[in-house]
């Protein structure tokens, strides 16, 4: 019997794998599924969410969340509190694009306002903000200010010009992780970043001009300062690039050479961890704080230059467009937690991979103009179709209050390409109204619409399930990819 028929809906749209399906799971796994996204989902993201079960000191179950897929060790949308004392930490859990992130900014604006000029627009971002393989920021930084960026985050992009002192209470951690300590941090690492900060990278990235389509939550969407259907948003996603990524391949070359006793109880290598109270735990944890840190500075400076187009394009002031973040967040990362579970409170690591932090109204760590109403949440889709803001409900403390993070992959790259142009994706994508502009026509036929999940199916399995709630949704206008 395969582990989906194994699967037990224990009530609608939720999903459990008992602890017998597979001999040494320590808890149960949990799935956040519609019978349609299960139906379509693949039995080897199903295993992987099975195996996460087997790490030491994980709490109640291992989370799987609707925008689930197949990835390295834990699928992408993959959620376990470990032990603060009896677990540790699984750079799987995390991912390689350390604080890959959603970030989304209001305007005053109206479709009718910048539709004019909504190409010149689109040329001015794709000119102002770095994008491509291998692209590089426009600023140079010595090795010691790139440590500065390390340990300091957003903050440091503030004190040198990009963004604002405001724009640091709408983001998760104000910007920074003060765990974050650049000395954890190798040589080779820091050469691969020092280029690259302030640039939108390639594969998924994109930076996008929206539309607010439909208000579900008139209340809570004017908080975020989401006033009226029509208004222009602006939504960036992108992370720490290849400082990310030779962060997180420096230590699991590390965890697979200390920890080879640990991986042989587990079954699969790429779920190695660094055990509670182990040296390695801690420099992993501060390192993973640096690419944290790095993501934070890479989206605001971009939004900075998103800014800056919008001024010299439309020949207008900050003030007048309003052009404010609403909100900045990671969906690729491990914090230290405080969680109730089995009536205690239990210092945990958190990882959500692929998955959104979604706290109810009155956490102190959401902004206090956000308090009343919970965190806001924002779920991209894809170029063609939709993005949702969502926001954080106290029933997500299921979850350990998280939800997802996108639409989820359901089309790999390679069968992307091989099955769609990149031209005729543009084309279609025009004749909706949708402008596009890429570093490379296989990028447009890898981020067709069709690879991804549908979008609205995955946010409504959150609102029923009662981990996050629909706010608003917004489409696209024009779009900016990598």
């Amino acid at each position: 019997m395969t582990l989906k028929e194994q699967l037990k809906e224990i009530r609608p749209n939720v999903w459990e794998l008992p602890k017998t399906a597979k001999r040494g799971m320590l808890v149960p796994a949990r799935l956040f599924l519609s019978k349609k996204l299960l139906n379509d989902l693949e039995e080897g993201a199903i295993e992987q969410i099975a195996n996460v079960s087997f790490l030491p000191g994980i709490h109640k179950h291992s989370i799987a969340l609707p925008d689930m897929h197949f990835g390295y060790g834990f699928p992408i949308g993959g959620v376990a509190a470990l032990d603060y004392e009896d677990g540790g930490l699984s750079p799987g859990g995390i991912g390689f694009d350390i604080n890959c992130g959603v970030r989304l900014l209001r305007t005053n604006l109206t479709e009718a306002d910048i539709r004019p000029k909504l190409l010149q627009l689109l040329d001015a971002i794709f000119k102002n903000v770095p994008s491509g393989l291998g692209s590089k920021g426009k600023i140079k930084l010595s090795t010691a200010q790139l440590k500065d960026v390390l340990e300091r985050g957003a903050g440091w992009a503030v004190e040198n010009g990009y963004g604002t002192e405001k724009d640091l209470d709408h983001l998760e951690e104000q910007g920074c992780m003060k765990t974050a300590d650049a000395s954890k941090i190798s040589e080779k690492a820091l050469k691969r970043g020092a280029p690259q900060l302030g640039s939108l990278g390639a594969g998924n990235h994109f930076l996008e001009i929206q539309r607010v389509e439909k208000i579900f939550l008139p209340e809570v969407a004017k908080t975020f300062g989401i006033e009226k259907e029509g208004q222009v948003t602006v939504m960036i996603h992108t992370g720490s690039r290849g400082f990310g990524h030779q962060v997180c391949t420096d230590y699991l070359k590390i965890l697979e050479n200390k920890f080879r006793d640990e991986i042989r109880k587990l079954p699969d290598r790429e779920l190695v961890y660094a055990p509670s109270g182990t040296k390695e735990c801690d420099d992993y944890f501060k390192a993973m704080s640096c690419a944290a840190n790095f993501g934070f500075t890479n989206r605001h400076m971009i939004a900075h230059w998103v800014r800056e187009s919008f001024i010299k394009t439309l020949g207008v002031n900050l003030e007048d467009i309003g052009l404010e973040l609403v909100y900045g967040l990671c969906h690729n990362v491990g914090k230290i937690e405080e969680h109730e579970i089995d009536g205690k409170k239990r210092k945990v690591f958190i990882h959500r991979k692929g998955a959104t932090r979604s706290l109810p109204p009155g956490d102190p760590r959401v902004p206090k103009d956000h308090r009343s109403v919970g965190q806001c949440v924002l779920v991209p889709g894809s170029m063609g179709t939709a993005s949702y803001v969502l926001v954080g409900l106290e029933t997500a403390k299921e979850t350990f209050y998280s939800t997802v993070h996108g639409a989820g992959r359901m089309l790999s790259r390679t069968k992307a390409r091989r099955t769609y142009r990149g031209e005729e994706v543009k084309m279609r994508l025009a004749s909706k109204g949708i402008l596009t502009k890429s570093a490379s026509w296989k990028v447009l036929s890898e981020e067709v619409p069709e690879a991804y999940k549908d979008v609205h199916s995955v946010v409504k399995v959150c609102e029923d399930a009662g981990i996050s709630k629909i706010v608003a949704r917004l489409i696209p206008l024009a779009v900016a990819k990598g």
